[in-house]
């Protein structure tokens, strides 16, 4: 029985928060996605994310490629009376 669950188990996993986003010194990238330390490059996938979202990954990482998408375009944020 232990063979037969080692050979058809498996986990999904949905790895984030490898590359702490924020302001602080432990943070590797800012809140605009740049690496701290490299020009010209940016972490726009789940890595970025402080902590595993109760839901698929899918939708908070295309969330982050759109926050990224609008900071290289130099587009600024939406006000909160327009959300």
């Amino acid at each position: 029985m232990v063979q037969y669950a080692y050979r058809t188990c498996k986990t999904d996993h949905h790895p984030v928060g490898t590359c702490a986003m924020g302001v602080g010194e432990s943070a590797v990238t800012a809140p605009d996605l740049r690496v701290r330390g490299i020009e010209a490059l940016r972490v726009v996938d789940a890595s970025v994310m402080p902590f595993v979202p109760s839901c698929n990954t899918n939708a908070p990482t295309i969330m982050v490629a759109e926050k990224a998408s609008d900071a290289i375009l130099g587009r600024k944020p939406l006000s909160a009376a327009v959300l």
